[in-house]
């Protein structure tokens, strides 16, 4: 199997996954708001761990992606920016990559 069809997998199940449990709490949830939400990852230090490790990765991820994306002229590339907050990473950086490895294939054909 192509590396890039790996990558379109992982984020068909980054945002399979992450949207479970996003939908879990929006069934579940008496406020649904999204500072309701945002004050439940802080109410563990767990929790707290979690989206302090998130919040690094997604630096890192648009420290990485942007010039990278802009190198590469991938079009739109910037629409991941605004999906990684409504979304998710877990679903925007593996899509980021499969873009990037089509982009690669195709420059590697021309």
């Amino acid at each position: 199997m192509k590396l890039k069809y790996i990558f379109l997998l992982l984020a068909i199940a980054g945002v399979c996954y992450t949207w479970y449990f996003n939908i879990q709490f929006y069934r579940t949830a008496e406020d649904t708001s999204i500072l309701n939400f945002i004050a439940l990852t802080k109410t563990t230090f767990p929790a707290k761990s979690l989206s302090a490790d998130l919040l690094v990765v997604v630096l890192t991820f648009f420290v990485w992606y942007i010039p990278e994306a802009i190198k590469l002229k991938i079009k739109n590339w910037w629409i991941l920016i605004p999906l990684t907050f409504l979304v998710a990473i877990a679903f925007t950086f593996p899509l980021f990559l499969y873009l990037r490895q089509c982009k690669i294939e195709r420059m590697k054909t021309i």
